[in-house]
Formats: C-alpha cells, structure tokens, sequence
C-alpha cells in the first residue's frame, strides 16, 4: 500500500452550534491524539473568544494517526472550520486543502441556512461529502425528518447518512471508518520528483519565529534547510523548520506531498506571505504555480481610531498582524478632523467586525473608537464616471451625481411556518423585497430576498431571531449594485458640518436618525456662554433641530432694589455680549460625545 494512498484530507462543515468542534474532539480522544492531562472541551478552539462565544472563528488543522480496522494505519489532517456566514472566506480556504468533507447537521434542527452555502461551497472544489446527523441523544432528534432535509434541500443522499452523539462519543468510530472508506486519497500530478508545490492555505503571527504559513504540500517535499520560493511574492527565503499540528505545532525534518501542516522561514514583514500563494523550491521552481483562491471583497467599513493619540502606531502594528492572522480583513489609513489618524477598515460582515475590534482590545491592549459601519457604494457622476465611495466624507459635490447605487444581497432565511409574517414584515421594513418560498418540511420554510447589505449591518439579525424566537438562520450573498433614493446626512454642530457624523442612508429613513442623533449631541455637549444649534441637514434642507442652551452668568445678583431702568441696561449689555460671542465662537466637541454618538 502506497504511502498516499493511507492520507485522508478532510474538513468539518456546518451551520454554526450544530456540533462541528466537539465532533472534532471525539476524533482526537478515538485516535489518542492528546494527552488525556491535556483533554478538554473545543480542543482546537484555542482563543479566548472561541470558548467564550461557543463559535470557531479560525479554521484550525490538525494531524491524527488511526489504525483502521483494514489493519492499517492511516493519517488524517483534519481542518475543523468557522460555521457563521461572516467567515465563510475561512471554509473556502479549508476546502481547497482537502479531497472530502464531513456535512454535520443536527438532529433537532435539521438543516439550516449556512448548511446550504457550505454544501454548496464544498460541491464547487468538488469534494467528497459524508452526511453526518449529529446530537442524536437529544429527546427532540427527528432523524426521519434531517434525512428527508439532506436529500430535498442538499441533494444529497441520506441514506447512508451517519448517526452520532458528539457529546456522548456514541457512533464516532463509523465515521473514522467512512472516512478511510470515502474520503478519495490526494493524488501527486508532478512532472517529476523535483518539482515541488504546496498551497498557502491560512497564516499567523509568531512574535518569535515571524510570519507561519499553514500548507498542504500538493506535490514534492519542503524540507528544513532548502531555500524556497514564494511564487506570487517572488522572494527566496531558507526554511527554518516544518511540521504538522497535534494539534500544537511538532516539528518534523520534512513535509511530503499530501500532508497538512507548517512552514516556518522567519519572515518578519507581515505583507511577504499572501493567502493562496505557492511555495516552491528556489533551486527548481516550478512553472505551474497552484490557482490559489478568488480575492475576497470586505463588504463593511467603519473607521478604527485610537482613543489615545499616541497610540497611532501600535494599532497600526497591530492591525499588521491581525491581518496575516485573518486574510478577509482589509485596512488602510486616514484621518479625521475629529478624531484624528485612524483607519478604515474592512470585514466581511458585523460578526466579523465585532471579533476583530475586540482582538485588538484583548490580545493588544489597545481602546478604540469605531465609527459608524458603512458599505461601499458606487456613485455614478453626469459626465459618465463611476466613483467608488465607502466613506460619505468623500461623496462629491451632489449638482454632479447622475445616480447612487448600493450593494445588496440575496439573503435566505429558514423560519418556522408560524413566523413567516413576522419575518416578511421585517424585509419590508428594511427595504427588502421576497423572491420566493422553499418549503423545507411541514414546519419549516425557507425565505429568498433580496436586501439592501446597508439595511442589514446593525440589528437585523437580533431582530430576526426576537421576531422568531431564537429559531431564524441566516445566511446571505452579494447580489450586485441597485441605484435608490440616497442621500448623505449631515450634523451641523453651530453651523459647521461635523464629519464624523455624516452618514449615506435611504431618503425615508435620514429624518428619524437626523432627530436621533440631534437629541443625543443635545444632551452630551456641554453648555456654551451662547445658544449652540444641532442641526441635520440634507444638502442645504435642514430636517431637523435641537438647540442646546446658553450659560447664563445672573447680572441682576447684585441689585438690591433700585431703578429698573437700571437692571434693563444690565440685560441689555448681557444680551449684546451673548451675540457677539454668537458671531465669533467656536464650539469645541469633546472627545466622549464622539466615543458616545458612535459607540451607540
């Protein structure tokens, strides 16, 4: 028996809690991968904010040896994968690293929506999928109906569909067994033994060793000591050491093709390693670099600046590294009358964001301001110029708009029948429109619209899982560009625009927010010594006001009795000095209401 021949490349996908990380810890605990000193719950989830929040957020490898009941032993590297939407650009990744993938679905809640992309994602690399009913303990598993899910939304064939209990370990060993017997074996197409390609696939930062890049060696060898080549960056560096993933690194004297595992080559500039590049050897390099993967757009912006100024240049190391760590999230400078240097930065969806904002603020001590999340919108001008704008201080002169487009997205929703009402009254209120209905069984149905992605980035999911109970998923594709009535709202603070504050929303919604977030500056800016007015405005309409107070010093304290021609002259000489003051004051912000307005 060949030595690729006892390699198995696979991955666990899912919709988010339906089992993927603890399925992958009873294969570690089966093959006796771990110590049992070291055996804990979500082995391979090993960030803080995993743990906490029950969510992968990386895509994280791992290598097992299992002895087969064939007699033989095999190896697995295994990548047990992201299930939310927001980190759909992870399971694509994996999936190229891999020959076949197990499909997890529970057995409570059957099928869902990000069950459907992954599915799909998997079918395009062309991978060989193993359907996986899992939690099978449960008191409220309907096995009948999760078979019935798999073959009329997947397609997929059910019935040889396995049946397990990650938690309780009950049916693990069948699924060791279908993957010896299903999973293909990775094949080397080399033109000869010298030639060698392996794939970037993932990549982190090491504050000791650089830059670590994750690969699976498609063809040839990477050994410790050889020069190589990273294609895409034209660099050479010498590999300082390789190895796989138990699932902490262990150190080996060469990779060959088919396995799954590191490359160290002590890199320190962060930029020098791209996701999808192809490694090769310096010496022979190959002609044939590896297709990589299609580059990801972000489709949320929002600035990130440091609460301290001085701390400018440790974001910006920070945000360095983190991009290596997570190749979706995109940044780039700029600054701000307001707050001062900062970034912009992109991320694939508000999940996404979030986890990003508070990796800086754990694992880089850093506090920061965001403000408020926007989308990239085209802007189509009358001399026949399309601008792209992603930040609504950069939106030109609106005498020379022709028309503004914005992004949307395809969204599906699986909902209970019952809540069907309230779900579709939720797209109507966002501005979204029903394409049509899947009946998924005879309590479940399965919602496709289309949505503006502005619409959906602050609470749209908190209020679809209010409106369903907790029972909604979600999960959406960018479905082009759509032109509607768009306009930018303005914050006048004493007259003068405030930057900050500018927003790119729908013509029916800029009245609502402009009162909003008028009264809210009212009651943060303190008092002047004159009358301060809050005014949003569209163009040059203001649609909406709050006056914020003047300081008054009390003139008359010092009258007792008198003339009162004598206290008139007293207001009188106060009034002319509050509009004199009026005419030449300025009004300083104080750095909280920014940190306030766009934190809320």
């Amino acid at each position: 028996m060949s030595r690729l021949s006892r390699i198995r490349n696979f991955c666990i996908i899912a919709h988010i809690d339906h089992g993927k990380s603890t399925l992958a810890d009873r294969m570690l605990d089966l093959t006796h991968t771990i110590a049992a000193r070291e055996a804990r719950d979500q082995v391979l989830d090993d960030m803080d904010l995993e743990r906490e929040r029950g969510i992968t957020i990386k895509a994280h490898p791992v290598t097992m040896a299992y002895q087969a009941r064939d007699g033989h032993t095999y190896q697995f590297n295994l990548i047990d994968t992201p299930g939310h939407v927001d980190f759909s650009y992870e399971v694509t990744r994996s999936l190229a690293a891999c020959e076949g993938a197990l499909l997890v679905v529970d057995a409570a809640q059957g099928v869902e929506a990000q069950t459907v992309a992954n599915t799909y994602l998997a079918i395009d690399q062309d991978l060989e999928l193993i359907p996986v009913i899992n939690k099978i303990d449960l008191p409220n598993a309907n096995l009948d109906s999760a078979r019935a899910q798999i073959e009329e939304v997947l397609g997929l064939d059910a019935s040889e569909a396995l049946l397990v209990s990650a938690k309780t370990g009950e049916g693990i060993g069948a699924v060791l067994e279908a993957v010896v017997a299903r999973v293909p074996h990775p094949t080397t197409d080399a033109a000869s033994d010298r030639e060698t390609r392996a794939l970037i696939f993932d990549s982190e930062y090491d504050t000791y060793r650089g830059a670590v890049a994750y690969v699976r060696v498609v063809d040839g060898h990477l050994r410790r000591g050889e020069r190589v080549r990273f294609v895409a960056g034209e660099r050479d560096y010498e590999v300082k050491e390789v190895g796989v993933f138990r699932p902490q690194p262990v150190a080996k004297d060469e990779l060959r093709a088919g396995d799954v595992g590191y490359v160290v080559c002590n890199i320190k500039d962060a930029s020098d390693i791209q996701i999808g590049d192809t490694i090769t050897l310096a010496a022979d390099p190959t002609a044939r670099p590896l297709p990589g993967f299609k580059k990801i757009q972000p489709m949320v912006f929002t600035g990130l600046y440091p609460v301290d100024t001085a701390d400018y240049e440790k974001l910006r190391f920070s945000l360095e590294k983190l991009a290596i760590n997570d190749s979706a999230f995109t940044y780039m400078p700029e600054s701000s009358a307001a707050l001062g240097l900062g970034f912009r930065a992109g991320f694939l969806g508000l999940l996404h964001m979030e986890i990003i904002q508070e990796r800086l603020r754990r694992e880089y001590d850093l506090d920061i301001i965001n403000t408020y999340p926007g989308v990239v919108y085209h802007i189509h001008l009358r001399n026949g110029t399309m601008l792209e704008v992603e930040n609504p201080t950069k939106l030109p002169d609106p005498t020379t708009i022709d028309r503004i487009e914005e992004p949307i997205i395809k969204a599906h929703i699986i909902c209970s029948t019952e809540h069907i009402g309230d779900v579709m009254q939720l797209i109507l209120d966002r501005r979204g429109t029903l394409d049509h209905t899947d009946s998924i069984d005879g309590q479940r149905v399965m919602l496709t619209c289309v949505l503006p992605l502005n619409e959906i980035l602050i609470d749209f999911h908190d209020k679809l899982k209010s409106a369903t109970s907790g029972y909604a998923s979600l999960d959406y594709e960018p479905a082009g560009y759509r032109a509607d009535k768009l306009v930018k709202l303005d914050i006048l603070v004493h007259h003068e625009p405030v930057e900050a504050f500018s927003s790119i929303l729908h013509e029916s919604k800029a009245e609502s927010r402009g009162r909003a977030l008028c009264q809210k500056l009212k009651e943060i800016i303190p008092p002047q010594m004159f009358a301060v007015p809050v005014q949003a405005s569209i163009q040059s309409r203001i649609i909406a006001r709050e006056t914020i107070r003047a300081l008054r010093k009390d003139v008359l304290a010092k009258c007792y009795g008198g003339d009162i021609t004598r206290k008139r002259k007293l207001l009188e000489k106060q009034k002319e000095g509050k509009k004199r003051m009026k005419q030449i004051g300025q009004v300083n912000i104080p750095q909280e209401a920014f940190i306030h307005v766009l934190k809320s």
